[in-house]
C-alpha cells in the first residue's frame, strides 16, 4: 500500500529441542539462513502426518525469508528414495537398468504425487531437494571419515557406528547409553561392540541391490544420509534442522553423532525444531485401525467425509494447532477451517506487509493458533490488502469459491424451504436458516420480483 510505513521485522523466538528452551534465533550468517528439514521415503504416496511437518517448516521457511529477504534464505529438504522395499522393487522390475536408473523408475511417480501433494497444501519448493542416490558418494565419505576417526568398525558384513566413542550420545533426545545395554529394548546382535550401535553400510548379498564402496558391494543404513545431503548443501554446522517428534531417536539422534564425529563439530545444527504427533478422529492412524488415509486420497476422493478437501482447508486445519501440540486430524477440524476460510476475502497484498500481530505470533515460536486468531480479525477490518499480505505469511491464500451441484442445489432447497417459513410468517425457523448458512459462508439476499412484486432470496458465497 503506497506510503505504508514499513514495519520493523520481528525478533523470531524458537523452542530448541536439543535445549529444551524457547531462545532467539541468531543464523550463523544472516545473508546465508539455512535449514533442513527430513522429506518423504518414497516408496508410497505420503499419508496426512507427512504433511504436518510440511506445511508447519514452509510457514518458517516464509517467515525467514520475510525477515531476512528470499534470497538469504536455503532450505533443503529430501528426498529418501534408498530404502529395501524400494531397492527390492527396483530390482525386480528393472533388473537390466543401473540401479538408480531403476529407482528412479520405480520412485518417480510417488516423488511427483509427493511434490504435487504439497502444491496443493499451499507450500513453496524448497531451495533444494537433493535425492539420497545422487550422494551415496558423499555417504561414503562421510563413513570413511568415520572408520579413520575410531568412531565406526566393521563386522560381519556391515560398517557400524561406536556410540561408546561420543561422549554425550544421547544429548538430543536425553537418552543415557546405560539404559541401552542387555536387557533393554535395543536388539543386542553379538557382532556389535555395544547393543546401541547403528549401521553406516550393509553389504548386499549376489541377489540384493547395492552399490560398490571400499567395504564391498552394498548400502547405506538410513542415518547417513541425511548427514551427507545438509554436508554438501548447507555445510558441516547450520542454522536450523526440523522434522517429526518421532524422528528425535533414533534417527536425528544418529545423524549428530555421525556428523559431529566425522566433522569434529560441537553441534550439527544449532536449533532442533520438532512438530507433534497426529491422530485421525481421537485415534493412531494405521491401516489396520482403518483411519490411515494420504494427502492424494484427501485432495481427489471421497474416502475422508465423503468428499473431497481443498488444499488449502487441510493447510488452515493444520494451523489451527500449535505445531508442537498433538493434533486430532479430524472432519470436524476439516469443517471449521472451510467455514473460516469462508469469511475470508480473496485479495491483492498489492505492497502492502504483513499485520504486525500476524508477524509477531509468528516469531513466538510459529504460534500458528494465534497467527491465525489475528489473521481472521484483520478480515473483519476491512484491511483488504493488509490480510492478503498477512494471508500469504502463513500460505493461506483464500480463493473464490465454486459451488459445485450438488451443494447448490442443497442450498437452493434450504432458501426455499426458508421463503415458505416466511409466508407462514414463522421468522424464527426462517432466521435460524439464514443464520445456520451464514455460520456456513452462504450469504442470502432477501428482495421482490419487479414484476411479481413476490419476495425473491438470492445467495452468494461470503468472502
Amino acid at each position: 500500500m503506497a506510503g505504508q510505513p514499513e514495519l520493523k521485522k520481528p525478533e523470531i523466538k524458537l523452542y530448541n529441542t536439543l535445549t529444551r528452551e524457547e531462545t532467539v534465533f541468531k543464523p550463523i550468517d544472516p545473508l546465508n539462513v539455512r535449514m533442513y528439514v527430513c522429506g518423504p521415503t518414497v516408496y508410497d504416496y505420503a499419508h496426512i502426518g507427512n504433511a504436518r511437518p510440511a506445511i508447519i517448516f514452509d510457514v518458517l521457511f516464509r517467515l525467514l525469508r520475510h525477515v531476512y529477504g528470499a534470497e538469504h534464505v536455503t532450505y533443503a529438504r529430501n528426498i529418501t528414495d534408498v530404502d529395501d522395499k524400494i531397492n527390492l522393487r527396483a530390482l525386480r522390475d528393472h533388473p537390466g537398468l543401473p540401479l538408480n536408473e531403476a529407482i528412479r523408475l520405480v520412485t518417480e511417480k510417488t516423488e511427483t504425487q509427493y511434490l504435487e501433494d504439497a502444491t496443493a497444501l499451499g507450500c513453496l519448493d524448497p531451495t533444494i531437494q537433493p535425492r539420497a542416490t545422487e550422494n551415496i558418494a558423499q555417504m561414503i565419505e562421510i563413513i570413511e571419515k568415520l572408520i579413520a576417526k575410531g568412531h565406526a568398525y566393521q563386522a560381519e558384513g556391515e560398517v557400524l557406528f561406536d556410540t561408546k566413542s561420543m561422549a554425550d550420545y544421547g544429548a538430543l533426545s536425553k537418552r543415557n547409553l546405560d539404559e541401552q545395554q542387555a536387557g533393554a529394548r535395543v536388539a543386542v546382535d553379538a557382532h556389535k561392540k555395544n547393543p546401541g550401535d547403528f549401521v553406516l553400510w550393509k553389504l548386499s548379498s549376489h541377489n540384493e541391490p547395492g552399490w560398490e564402496s571400499p567395504w564391498g558391494r552394498g548400502r547405506p543404513g538410513w542415518h547417513i544420509e541425511c548427514s551427507a545431503m545438509s554436508q554438501r548443501y548447507l555445510g558441516e554446522v547450520f542454522d536450523i534442522h526440523g522434522g517429526g517428534l518421532d524422528l528425535i531417536f533414533p534417527h536425528h539422534e544418529n545423524e549428530i553423532a555421525q556428523s559431529r564425529c566425522a566433522h569434529g563439530t560441537d553441534v550439527m545444527s544449532n536449533v532442533w525444531m520438532h512438530n507433534g504427533f497426529l491422530q485421525v478422529e481421537g485415534r493412531k492412524m494405521s491401516k489396520s485401525e482403518g483411519n490411515f488415509v494420504t494427502i492424494y486420497e484427501l485432495l481427489h476422493t471421497e474416502k475422508f467425509g465423503g468428499r473431497k478437501w481443498p488444499g488449502e482447508v487441510l493447510r488452515l486445519a493444520m494451523l489451527m494447532t500449535h505445531y508442537r501440540e498433538p493434533i486430532d486430524f479430524s472432519i470436524k477440524r476439516l469443517e471449521e477451517a472451510e467455514r473460516l476460510l469462508a469469511k475470508w476475502p480473496a485479495a491483492d497484498a498489492g505492497d502492502a506487509s504483513p499485520d504486525a500481530a500476524v508477524l509477531n505470533a509468528l516469531a513466538d515460536d510459529l504460534n500458528t493458533v494465534a497467527a491465525v486468531q489475528a489473521l481472521h480479525a484483520l478480515a473483519q477490518s476491512g484491511n483488504a490488502a493488509a490480510f492478503a499480505a498477512s494471508a500469504a505469511l502463513l500460505g493461506v491464500e483464500p480463493k473464490e469459491t465454486e459451488v459445485d451441484e450438488a451443494v447448490a442445489a442443497e442450498i437452493d432447497r434450504r432458501v426455499r424451504a426458508r421463503l415458505e417459513l416466511l409466508k407462514a410468517k414463522n421468522f424464527t425457523e426462517a432466521d435460524k436458516i439464514r443464520e445456520t448458512l451464514l455460520a456456513e459462508g452462504i450469504q442470502l439476499k432477501d428482495g421482490k420480483d419487479a414484476v411479481s412484486g413476490e419476495r425473491v432470496t438470492t445467495w452468494e458465497v461470503r468472502r
